[in-house]
């Protein structure tokens, strides 16, 4: 059973959902341990202070009570405040999970709304086909584009081999020092500048190396490479003209057989779609840039919460309190007793909650990899088209057991991407909804082609498929962009609900 471009967008939204959510649930888990550690550590100083009372006299007591009273008087007021910060922080992020889920909701509705009009489109390609077949006007432009297709990628062919063999060429003559100095210096030409000796000098190099006839034909090898490309890329942009032309000929004929409500509604959607894909971008840098701000602050990296913590850290080990409890232990009475044993469980609270942090971080972190690769490889598939109503997965596992696979980390990021790409194909009379089905890059299987547009307006690949493309303003890894070869996948648990 083969799944649907529209279904497999929405599994992989789905997942990214999931992974953001237990994203959201750590992270709260680790504020709750942190204030739970700052509570215990309030605890430890009552117990301290209560330990200090029945150990030293009525001065000494008094001054070190107030010490410590005051540091957790403070530390109080300061752990409130970081329950505030991560308060506000959680309502923020929820607004912007709100809009990411609000948008990719839109645009869901928009892909499956599309096969309706798509569906109407095709039905008319019959008559379609035949008006144009007797339309003489749109014939010579086909003829025209086939042959000018033909020059331009001739030419294309001709500047590739011209740009090659000037870097083989080429290469004698750039490493030769004296020609490469006479050639920098323009000697031969208008630029050349000299004094009377050393122009002298250089017209005795010039006779050495017999730079007189070497100068044109590596001039020559150099230039004729630019000309050519020059050529290719104006013959390449006539051939765009003349796909243009073309599709005007079509949509008028479609139009004319019925069919224009269906197609001004398919490319109202692709624009709204293009627009929308442009929006869940900046929301989702903005969304990560958060999201980072409320793991630090979770994770203490809030300069009050900081300062609290170790305000009750250096309170403790600032009044010689260790000392007073070793003495206490050594010197056993009932009331010492009970306070050293209510003590001691505090801190083996205090050393199990840490363990607990130490685990929900490294969980933290695998979460963080494997959304940020979910994010690359949904990236992908927006500008891949394969979220197009007409586009086709064989492999039904790609949302079942080999997403869930991936989201362990049994799989990489490129691997699991490659499966997509191995059983992706497309139904109907075209492919993708691309600007334009007879492009030269164009995938189309023939028949009446698309509405110009399409689904995403990401940046060109470039054909580099070793990796992934999706541009990235900040975040975790310092920004910049995700690119190839970079997953090493693996290993990876993520636990809770995959």
């Amino acid at each position: 059973m083969s799944v649907s471009g529209p279904q497999a967008m929405r599994a992989l939204d789905d997942a990214l959902r999931d992974i953001r959510r237990e994203e959201d649930d750590i992270t709260k888990r680790i504020a709750r341990a942190n204030e739970r550690v700052g509570k215990l550590r309030e605890t430890e100083l009552g117990q301290l202070r209560a330990l200090s009372a029945v150990r030293l006299s009525p001065e000494v007591q008094g001054e070190l009570a107030g010490t410590l009273s005051q540091a957790e008087s403070r530390a109080r007021d300061m752990l409130k405040g970081h329950a505030a910060a991560m308060a506000d922080m959680e309502k923020v992020l929820a607004d912007k999970e709100a809009e990411l889920a609000k948008l990719s909701t839109e645009r869901q509705e928009l892909l499956e709304n599309t096969q309706k009009w798509q569906a109407e489109i095709d039905a008319l390609d019959a008559p379609v086909k035949a008006a144009l077949a007797n339309d003489a006007a749109y014939g010579a432009l086909i003829a025209e584009r086939a042959e000018t297709d033909k020059v331009a990628t001739e030419a294309d062919r001709k500047a590739d081999m011209a740009e090659a063999d000037r870097e083989e060429k080429g290469k004698p003559y750039r490493e030769d020092p004296l020609f490469s100095y006479l050639w920098d210096r323009g000697y031969g030409t208008g630029a050349y500048k000299a004094g009377n000796i050393t122009r002298m000098l250089d017209d005795w190099v010039a006779r050495l190396v017999g730079f007189a006839n070497a100068r044109p034909n590596y001039a020559m090898l150099i230039a004729i490479p630019d000309r050519l490309r020059e050529h290719a890329e104006k013959l390449a942009a006539d051939t765009d003209a003349l796909d243009e032309r073309v599709l005007a000929r079509e949509k008028a004929a479609l139009d004319a057989a019925g069919g224009g409500k269906a197609r001004a509604a398919l490319e109202a959607a692709q624009t709204r779609v293009a627009t929308i894909d442009t929006e869940l971008l900046v929301i989702e840098d903005a969304r990560e840039e958060l999201t980072e701000r409320q793991k630090q602050i979770a994770d203490g990296g809030d300069p009050a919460f900081a300062k609290a913590v170790d305000m009750l850290a250096e309170a403790i080990s600032g009044t010689g309190i260790e000392k007073l409890l070793a003495e206490a232990r050594a010197t056993r009475t009932e009331e010492d007793d009970a306070i050293v044993v209510r003590l001691e469980e505090t801190r083996r609270r205090i050393a199990e909650e840490q363990l607990e942090l130490d685990d929900e971080r490294s969980r933290l972190k695998v979460l963080e990899a494997r959304r940020r690769e979910l994010e690359d490889i949904e990236f992908e598939f927006k500008k891949s088209r394969y979220d197009d109503p007409r586009s086709r997965f064989g492999n039904e596992k790609l949302v079942g057991d080999l997403l869930t696979e991936f989201l362990k980390g049994g799989m990489t990021a490129a691997a699991y991407w490659g499966q997509w790409r191995d059983s992706q194909d497309w139904t109907g009379t075209s492919g993708p909804i691309v600007p334009t089905s007879r492009s030269r890059s164009s995938k189309s299987k023939g028949g009446f082609p698309l509405p110009p547009g399409g689904f995403s307006p990401r940046p060109p690949s470039g054909g580099n498929w070793g990796g992934f493309s999706r541009p990235r303003s900040g975040g975790f890894g310092g920004g910049g962009f995700k690119t190839g070869g970079g997953f090493k996948g693996g290993g990876f648990k993520t636990g809770g609900g995959f």
